[in-house]
Formats: C-alpha cells, sequence, structure tokens
C-alpha cells in the first residue's frame, strides 16, 4: 500500500455561532470531559479571543479548490490586564501530531503580544502528558498547581498543572 501525502493549506478565521456544531464535535472527539457548545457561545459572547484553524487542499479556494472548510483546530483565549489566558487549545484528533497545536500557539502569542500582554497562562490536566510536552517545547513552565481543578468522573477530581509563557 502507498500511502498518499496530501498537504493542506490552512488558515486562521474568527469561531462564530456558525462553527459552533462541528467545534463540539471536534471537542467532543478529543476529550473525555468536553466543553459544551454553551461554553464555546458563553466565550463568543463575553468577546474572547477564539479562532479557528480551517484548512482545504493544496489547491485552496484562490487556485479553484474547495473553500478552507475542515476545522483542523481552534483556540479559546481570555485577555487580561497584561496577561491573556489560554482556556481551550484542540487540534482535531485527524489532525494531531502534525504540527499544528504549535501553529495555533503561534498565532495565539503573536495576537497576545499585540494586545500589550507580558504573559501566557494556562492550565492542563495532570494525566494530560502529551499536551504537557508540547507546551514545555514551546517554552511555558510549570509555575503551579491547581488541586481538584478539573472533573474527572465518577464525582472525581484531577489537578491542573498551571504553566507560564514569558511574552
Amino acid at each position: 500500500m502507498n500511502a498518499v501525502f496530501k498537504p493542506l493549506e490552512a488558515q486562521f478565521e474568527a469561531m462564530t455561532p456558525s462553527w459552533l456544531e462541528a467545534v463540539v464535535r471536534v471537542e467532543q472527539s478529543a476529550y473525555e470531559h468536553p466543553w459544551t457548545q454553551g461554553n464555546f457561545a458563553d466565550s463568543l459572547k463575553a468577546g474572547y479571543q477564539a479562532q479557528l484553524l480551517t484548512g482545504g487542499n493544496q489547491a485552496g479556494p484562490t487556485a479553484g479548490g474547495p473553500p478552507y472548510n475542515e476545522l483542523l483546530g481552534y483556540f479559546v483565549a481570555m485577555k487580561g490586564v497584561d496577561e491573556v489566558h489560554l482556556l481551550n487549545i484542540t487540534v482535531a484528533p485527524a489532525h494531531q501530531r502534525q504540527g499544528w497545536a504549535r501553529v495555533m500557539l503561534d498565532a495565539l502569542a503573536l495576537w497576545s503580544r499585540g494586545q500589550g500582554a507580558q504573559w501566557l497562562w494556562l492550565e492542563v490536566r495532570v494525566s494530560n502528558v502529551r499536551a504537557q510536552a508540547v507546551y514545555e517545547r514551546y517554552g511555558f513552565r510549570h509555575v503551579g498547581t491547581r488541586r481538584n481543578y478539573y472533573p474527572a468522573g465518577a464525582a472525581r477530581r484531577e489537578d491542573a498543572i498551571v504553566m507560564s509563557l514569558a511574552l
């Protein structure tokens, strides 16, 4: 069997209510304890930075190809006084391990700097070792722990590692 690699062109676009069903499908496929459609809708209403990473075939819409309609990933972030808090970043499972998380972190860091932020903060589950490795490779440092931060099923809770990145 020969594998054929078809490169994707990708672009960022604002998350809008019309995308929420697709976002929730990806969220549910990626996590045991996913955000709800209400969580995303509330984030949009609050004016948080919510971006989609969408992709299409190599030709793309400008060359007569299909539009960028495949959801590769997304992130939601909240701006503070001199910091940005990353609330959710997700790469669709079919597109994981292809560098898209780094692309989204690059976009978020660039936007954050443009907003005058000096720090980027996030929480990650203690059990999510893969995500921790992505963040550490990007330059985030472990700065603390939030006890019993995440739901873990059956009335249990899981700790969160707090990480920060100096911008």
